[in-house]
């Protein structure tokens, strides 16, 4: 009988005998109660630091969402923008959507509401996992800063960046951003909490509200957005 439920179970078995549960009550229940725990957690902190609740709960909440669809109301002045895509990045201070041909980077101090779009199963998934072969968790071990730092996965799973940190990725890229006005140009440069636009366009990091992405389509991708519209 013990050799049948060690084969069966190999996962509880720890050298000559088995691990202690962690728990007296059944799995199920107990991971019930953690994900319980993690709320009441989450939400206690907030309220012993309430500049940093609403950071706290749009984190843990896009997380659980990754390459999910969100909908998110932004506000820019006494606009209020609204945006639907996959989330794709989640930082300290800010979030990255992308739908087909665009992308959206919203700092979490714009934010008004963000939720499951209508239609769509309100399924939490866990942060995102990055496949690691013996290859890669040498190279993590030995030289953990240089191997991280040339992959974007590796860097949102080990660091949730700032947004002035991301946008160094994104020099050259042309934009739209929303701050007191819409500014548009290509980034040149992040330096001294300021993002620096072509045509001498400089604007306060912490005055952004919104950046969408601008890029031309082809024909091919016209078309199909279009049909995505619709």
């Amino acid at each position: 009988m013990n050799d049948m439920y060690e084969k069966n179970y190999p996962e509880l078995k720890k050298h000559d005998g088995y691990t202690s549960p962690a728990s007296s009550y059944p799995l199920h229940e107990l991971k019930v109660l953690q994900d319980y725990i993690h709320h009441v957690n989450l939400q206690n902190l907030g309220d012993k630091l309430p500049n940093y609740k609403k950071q706290f709960i749009l984190i843990k909440f896009f997380k659980s969402k990754k390459n999910q669809l969100v909908e998110v109301y932004s506000k820019n002045k006494d606009d209020v923008l609204h945006s639907i895509g996959k989330v794709s990045v989640v930082g300290r201070n800010f979030v990255i959507l992308i739908i087909l041909f665009n992308r959206y980077w919203i700092p979490f101090s714009a934010i008004q509401s963000a939720k499951t779009p209508f239609g769509i199963p309100d399924v939490p998934r866990n942060h995102q996992h990055v496949v690691i072969d013996e290859e890669l968790r040498k190279k993590l071990l030995t030289n953990f800063g240089a191997t991280v730092s040339k992959r974007e996965e590796l860097k949102q799973q080990f660091f949730d960046q700032l947004l002035e940190s991301n946008l160094r990725n994104w020099v050259g890229t042309k934009v739209n951003l929303y701050a007191d006005k819409i500014y548009k140009g290509k980034i040149v440069q992040i330096k001294d909490g300021n993002l620096h636009l072509t045509h001498n366009q400089i604007i306060p990091l912490s005055k952004i509200t919104y950046i969408k992405q601008v890029r031309s389509m082809s024909f091919f991708e016209r078309t199909l957005y279009s049909i995505f519209k619709k």
